[in-house]
């Protein structure tokens, strides 16, 4: 029996239809970044594998996707590390290259190696596919795309701020309106860490700190003990989890909180920079909002950390997010390059446009007319009316098939296409077509040149 075919988990086909929209959300965003600036690159969809390892910590290195090396591989793994059956120390022989897990590393990677023709500031824009040997779930996926912005060699904050505009810009050319924009500094979360005494456990407060709205305030606390921040640190953390107001009063809590310590006032100076510029410019359709529990769990963020959440009601993660990281390049020996970037999430996006149905009417439109094929002369005679429409931006094709009327008649109805050209023996004696309106049923006698104009409308 045949194999049935099909596809490895996390991952998945488009049809026409998800392409189009997929291409809508790609394009628009792909307009704002062009308008802000940005630039385009790529990079390999494989990088090699120390590129990759001990940049997104632990848990990041167990999900990225190693390539075995081609050829006999085995070969170079002596018997005594065969036998200790080691799989890390044997993952770093018979593998030496793995499919990127974002696009940000690459990005370091790239303005390292390309460092000499690069005019910093440098504002690049990618958007490429990523993997991650993830457990796939609804919105998270092996395989999805990233569509990322960043900026290096400035350390300026007018480009957090430009971010924040740029979130709103793409989310308001969508039409989806009511999305939060939220903001947080890693310095706040360092201060917040030495106030408690747990400045030599900041990754793992911050990764429990990460997780309050989806566990909640005692499992958090819990967490944080099982990783050994005491429990007088953890009593002192009791206003972060009441914090409350706009983001000005919430800024005046956090001076209070973090008055002792002089990282977390640098990070609260930031963010009232921030703020205080969003409030001149004004935003479209977003709003922005203080979160002091956002950590993004990842290692890199050294200052602005950015989340997007979705409008409320919508039951979906983040769709986007982003910060600063002050030495990115660091780990490829091209010190104090300062950078900052945002990523949105495609697919998610996707998703949220299709619940709220956003997407125009328009998108998914793929033939404007179809040609009826009625034989081999009337097929030629139709292929000249149908180059000189599609050089008037006009969407047309011919059946190829000489198949009976009624088959071709429901082709285009199932391809929902508007409006069909039948050409017999009458129409090409006198050079006329017969236009039918596929959903009115209504038909019309027009030469060439008002069949052009009736279709470019």
């Amino acid at each position: 029996m045949a194999q049935k075919p099909s596809i490895p988990k996390g991952t998945r086909d488009f049809n026409p239809e998800q392409v189009a929209k997929r291409n809508y959300i790609s394009q628009t965003i792909q307009k704002q970044f062009e308008t802000f600036g940005f630039q385009p690159i790529e990079t390999p969809s494989f990088e090699n594998s120390d590129t990759l390892m001990g940049k997104y910590g632990e848990e990041g290195d167990r999900l990225i996707f190693k390539i075995l090396n081609s050829g006999d591989y085995l070969n170079k793994v002596n018997e005594v590390l065969y036998a200790e059956k080691d799989s890390n120390k044997i993952t770093a022989i018979i593998s030496e290259k793995a499919l990127r897990y974002d696009l940000t590393v690459p990005f370091a990677r790239y303005v390292v190696q390309h460092q000499n023709e690069i005019e910093f500031p440098f504002k690049r824009y990618q958007m490429q596919p990523v993997w991650r040997a993830d457990r796939p779930q609804k919105g998270r996926f092996r395989e999805f795309y990233q569509c990322d912005a960043d900026v290096v060699g400035s350390t300026s904050l007018w480009q957090e701020v430009e971010f924040v505009q740029l979130y709103d810009m793409v989310f308001s050319a969508l039409k989806l309106e009511g999305v939060t924009i939220k903001i947080n500094n890693r310095k706040i979360l360092s201060g917040i860490a030495e106030v408690i005494g747990a400045s030599d456990k900041l990754i793992d407060f911050t990764v429990a700190l990460d997780k309050l709205d989806k566990i909640g305030e005692e499992k958090v606390k819990t967490e944080m003990l099982e990783k050994g921040i005491p429990q007088e640190g953890i009593d002192k953390l009791q206003p972060l989890f009441t914090l409350s107001g706009d983001f000005n009063s919430q800024i005046e809590q956090l001076k209070t909180i973090l008055s002792s310590s002089e990282e977390g006032k640098k990070g609260i100076a930031e963010l009232a920079f921030i703020d205080n510029a969003i409030s001149e410019l004004g935003l479209e359709t977003a709003k922005l909002q203080l979160d002091v529990t956002l950590a993004r769990g990842l290692n890199y963020y050294t200052g602005a950390i950015y989340e997007v959440s979705a409008p409320e009601g919508v039951s979906m993660g983040s769709i986007g997010g982003g910060g600063r990281y002050d030495d990115l390049t660091g780990i490829f020996g091209l010190k104090d390059v300062s950078g900052v970037g945002i990523s949105f999430g495609l697919d998610r996006i996707y998703l949220v446009l299709e619940e709220l149905n956003l997407f125009p009417e328009t998108v998914t439109k793929n033939i404007d007319v179809l040609f009826i094929n009625f034989g081999e002369a009337e097929a030629l005679f139709s292929l000249k009316a149908i180059k000189q429409l599609r050089l008037n931006g006009v969407n047309a094709e011919l059946y190829p098939d000489n198949a009976k009327m009624k088959k071709q008649m429901n082709h285009a109805n199932k391809r929902e296409i508007p409006f069909v050209v039948l050409v017999g023996d009458n129409e090409m004696n006198n050079g006329i077509y017969t236009l039918k309106n596929m959903i009115s049923g209504e038909q019309f006698k027009l030469s060439l040149t008002e069949l052009i104009q009736k279709l470019t409308r």
